[in-house]
This record gives C-alpha cells, sequence and structure tokens, in this order.
C-alpha cells in the first residue's frame, strides 16, 4: 500500500481518537468538579448545622441549670466591700440585744416588782387616806376635773408629792452607799416633817405595812437589818426608797413610779369625793404627767437642803379634817 494512504489513515485514526478521548476526559473533570463542588456543599452545610447545634446547646445548657448552678463568684472588689459592710452590722448587733423588743431580765425584774408594790392593789390601805382633800371638797375648794388637776399639781410640785420624792431618794441613795447613820437621820426627819397628826398617821400606816408585806413576801438579804437601822418609825417614802434599793431596783424608775401611784390615789379620791368619772380621772392623771415627771427629777437632784412646802391651803385642810363632821377617809 502506498505511503500516503497509510498516512492519512493514520491521521484520521488520530483525529477520531482524539474527538473521542476529549469529550470523555472533559466529562470526567466535570463530574469532579461537580462532587468537589456537593462536598464542599455538604461539608459547609454540617459546619452550620453543627455550629447552630453547639449554639443551641451552650444556650440551653445554662437556662437548664439555672437552680443547681452555683452563683457565679463576684469580683474581689465588690466581695471586700461586702465583707466590711457585713463586718459593720455584725459589730452594731454585737453591740445591742438581738431583739430591740426584749428587756433584761434584771430590767424585767425591778418593772415587775414596782408595777406590783406601787399598785392600787397592793395592801398598803392607800384607798383609805385623802392627804385632805376630802376637806377640800366640802369647803368648796375642789368642785369639778379642773380644780382637782390644779390642787394636785400645787401639792405635787411646791407640797408633800416633791418632799417624799426627796425622801425617797436620799433613803435609796443611804442604802446603797451603804450609811447605816445616814438612813436612820433621814428617816427620823422624815417622819418629824408631816404638818399634822393625820397625815403622820397616814405615811406611817403606809410604811409599816408596806415593810411588814415586803418581809412577808418580797423579803431579800439585808433587809432586816436595813429597817433596824432606821430604828423607828418608816414613814412610806422611806419604806419605798429603802426596799426599792435593797432590791437593787434603780433610783429613777422608783421614783417616777411612786408619784405616779401617789398621784392615782389622789385622783382616786377625789373621784369618789366629787364625784368624777372614769373618762374624768384618766384625763386629770393626763394632764399631770408632765409635773409628774418634772417634780420627779427635780426630787433626783434635791439634797435635804432643798426640802420645803408652800402649800398651806392642803396643809390646812389635812388639819382640819381632823374635826370634820363626816369622813370617808381616815385624812
Amino acid at each position: 500500500m502506498p505511503k500516503a494512504v497509510t498516512r492519512t489513515r493514520r491521521k484520521a485514526s488520530r483525529t477520531t481518537t482524539q474527538r473521542m478521548v476529549i469529550p470523555m476526559i472533559m466529562q470526567a473533570m466535570i463530574i469532579k468538579v461537580i462532587t468537589i463542588t456537593m462536598i464542599i456543599t455538604t461539608m459547609t452545610t454540617v459546619m452550620f448545622m453543627t455550629s447552630i447545634v453547639v449554639m443551641t446547646i451552650t444556650t440551653a445548657i445554662p437556662m437548664l441549670m439555672t437552680t443547681n448552678k452555683p452563683p457565679r463568684p463576684r469580683r474581689r472588689a465588690a466581695v471586700r466591700a461586702d465583707a466590711i459592710v457585713e463586718d459593720a452590722a455584725n459589730e452594731a448587733v454585737a453591740q445591742t440585744p438581738a431583739d430591740r423588743s426584749e428587756m433584761p431580765d434584771n430590767e424585767a425584774a425591778a418593772l415587775y416588782r414596782l408595777m406590783t408594790w406601787l399598785s392600787p392593789s397592793f395592801p398598803v390601805g392607800a384607798f383609805s387616806y385623802s392627804s385632805g382633800i376630802e376637806w377640800a371638797v366640802e369647803a368648796g375648794d375642789i368642785k369639778d376635773a379642773a380644780s382637782l388637776r390644779d390642787w394636785l399639781k400645787s401639792m405635787l410640785a411646791d407640797g408633800p408629792g416633791f418632799c417624799d420624792g426627796v425622801f425617797l431618794a436620799q433613803a435609796h441613795r443611804a442604802v446603797s452607799s451603804p450609811d447605816a447613820a445616814g438612813l436612820r437621820d433621814i428617816a427620823e426627819l422624815a417622819a418629824a416633817f408631816v404638818p399634822s397628826r393625820e397625815r403622820y398617821l397616814e405615811t406611817s400606816a403606809q410604811g409599816r405595812a408596806f415593810i411588814d408585806i415586803i418581809r412577808a413576801a418580797w423579803n431579800c438579804d439585808g433587809l432586816d437589818q436595813l429597817v433596824s437601822a432606821c430604828d423607828g418609825v418608816i414613814v412610806y417614802p422611806v419604806a419605798v426608797g429603802l426596799v426599792s434599793a435593797a432590791h437593787a431596783i434603780p433610783l429613777a424608775p422608783t421614783m417616777h413610779a411612786f408619784l405616779h401611784a401617789l398621784v392615782s390615789n389622789w385622783i382616786s379620791a377625789g373621784a369618789r369625793l366629787v364625784p368624777l368619772g372614769q373618762t374624768e380621772c384618766q384625763r386629770v392623771l393626763a394632764q399631770l404627767e408632765p409635773t409628774v415627771v418634772s417634780t420627779g427629777k427635780r426630787a433626783l437632784e434635791a439634797s435635804l437642803d432643798d426640802l420645803g412646802s408652800a402649800t398651806f391651803r392642803a396643809d390646812l385642810a389635812s388639819m382640819r379634817h381632823e374635826t370634820q363632821y363626816t369622813r370617808l377617809f381616815r385624812s
């Protein structure tokens, strides 16, 4: 066969082979590109879904564990500030009672005894004495609540109320010192200081009854020796001062409780004599509160040299009551 024909055939064969191979190569490349694209797309999708799942889990776990998760530690400065505040609060609590409404046992006992001893129900016979008020009512000096208030205000501030307060305070201090000789002198002076026979009967009888009941029901160490040291009559204010000091009851509350009991008994006598209603009596007691407080303070600050009375009409009333024709009270 001629060489030219052979070359032509070979050339045609190569051309045919190239035409068949090129499309196959291109097809394979396209398939690879598509495969790679699909792989990349799948991986991207998986990564995106994974990130969503991770974010969801990260958000959900704290929400699900809120009640069980311990509190996040605070910053050091905040912790230090809270510690300072807590220390200050603990120190304040340590310096004050746990409950401000509570009362120490010794104060509670003192209050209990004062309320008992100076109650109208304590059997010293105070209800049977009027301190001359009965005569003042008959004479017309006391005729209503206002005049009773004015009469008692003078008796408290300028008469037997103030003097009795001074004797109580001095007796209390003599027992607390202790000063047996001073206590005896105070008791003697107080008994001699009353202006009339009936007033002497009133204060000495109540003083004796007070001491007797305390000995029988509320006795304490040293009380009998203190009573013996007085060596004579113990009038009512001296008896109260002596006993309260023997029981270690502070002077100031004893003073105010005593003056409250004194003015309450006077108002009770006036209520039966005028007569007055219970509400009117309470108004008088409320109006006399400033006088009771100020008289108590003066008596606490006074000495025996400050003793004195300027209630001459009340002193005359206690004297004239001795010869009064009709009487409900012993004084």
